[in-house]
């Protein structure tokens, strides 16, 4: 498999194209102290667009992330598929501006609209579950900005499946706007969307655009053993922020960037590149989000796209990812329950037309 920013696809069950790796933006801006200021990220953004990119992610959260961003977008927003989030922290000690209520919601939209300097987004995803909105103020908030033209598309990340899949049934009965993707964590130290979450997106028609695809930097050779005692979240790095924070630093995870890097040096590349030509080439996501720092690190990024792994290399890192599938996934998948619900029966095949 080859590709390029230009093979587009097709985002879930709606009639949108985009580029099969989104830029994520994250990175733009330097208040946190390890971002790229706005002269390093235009080279990012220029670089992605010159090589026929147009799935452009970001979040009412990042900083000022959606201000550097509307910078460069202003002369071209009608190509581009940009993507924001809303439900973190806006403003600290106001409990009306974090969470995934209407009065968030059209907060969190007017001010990314003011941010970006356009008077649409292409796609809203809400960011975070909350576990306290109800699902019918979120589903008739975001169908009244669809509405309004403010959002053209509506999508979720980090939360649950069964309320994805309850969301999406309440929509399609009312005659809301239906979800169109989710954002999930995927990567081969991330697999456990593959229980619940990614499977319901194939049933349901929704686009999976993975963020963080190579695990916090473990898969692209950030971290080794030693940083798995002395690696902590006070020790002034972002790499141990990292580490500490998102408890990605484990024996397991290190182990399968061993994997990894074996079969990246027989391929001759990056093991970042390997790492992401994983997630390209699972047919259930639509375009995972990279970011970078550097021209140098999105070059890489983007050089997983023409990478192709052969069936061994891929049957070898799926072995030492594996993970448990969990009830009742195991059960229904063994022997035993095969036995006592089919027994001798061979499977049906598909009918000739």
């Amino acid at each position: 498999m080859s590709l390029t920013l230009d093979t587009y696809r097709q985002l879930g069950r709606s009639g949108l194209r985009v580029s099969p790796l989104a830029l994520g933006t994250a990175t733009f801006g330097t208040e946190t102290g390890w971002g790229t200021g706005p002269d390093e990220a235009r080279k990012l953004f220029d670089r992605y667009i010159e090589l026929g990119g147009n799935f452009v992610d970001t979040a009412v959260g990042y900083g000022s992330a959606e201000r550097v961003l509307g910078d460069f977008v202003r002369d071209r927003r009608e190509s581009l598929v940009l993507s924001t989030k809303y439900s973190t922290l806006r403003r600290p000690g106001d409990p009306n501006s974090t969470g995934s209520s209407r009065k968030n919601l059209f907060a969190s939209v007017e001010t990314s609209l003011r941010r970006l300097g356009t008077d649409y987004l292409d796609l809203l995803y809400l960011h975070v579950w909350d576990f306290t909105t109800p699902v019918e103020e979120i589903l008739r908030g975001l169908d009244d900005l669809v509405r309004q033209g403010k959002v053209l598309h509506v999508g979720i990340s980090n939360t649950p499946a069964w309320q994805i899949s309850r969301m999406q049934a309440i929509a399609d009965l009312r005659g809301w706007t239906p979800l169109t993707a989710i954002q999930i964590e995927y990567s081969l130290i991330e697999r456990t969307g593959e229980r619940d979450l990614i499977p319901m997106a194939r049933e349901l028609g929704l686009g999976v655009s993975p963020y963080s695809p190579l695990g916090g930097g473990v898969l692209a050779g950030r971290y080794t053993r030693a940083d798995l005692a002395g690696v902590t979240a006070g020790d002034g790095t972002r790499k141990g922020f990292n580490a500490a924070a998102l408890g990605t630093v484990t024996e397991r995870n290190l182990g399968i960037a061993d994997t990894l890097k074996e079969v990246a040096a027989e391929l001759g590349r990056a093991p970042a590149q390997a790492g992401l030509a994983w997630v390209l080439q699972n047919p259930d996501v639509t375009a995972p989000v990279v970011g970078a720092r550097t021209p140098e690190q999105l070059e890489s990024n983007l050089a997983a796209l023409d990478l192709d792994l052969s069936p061994d290399q891929r049957a070898r890192l799926d072995e030492a990812s594996t993970i448990s599938l969990g009830y009742p996934h195991a059960l229904l998948a063994g022997a035993h329950i095969r036995n006592v619900t089919q027994g001798t029966l061979k499977p049906a095949t598909p009918q000739q037309h």
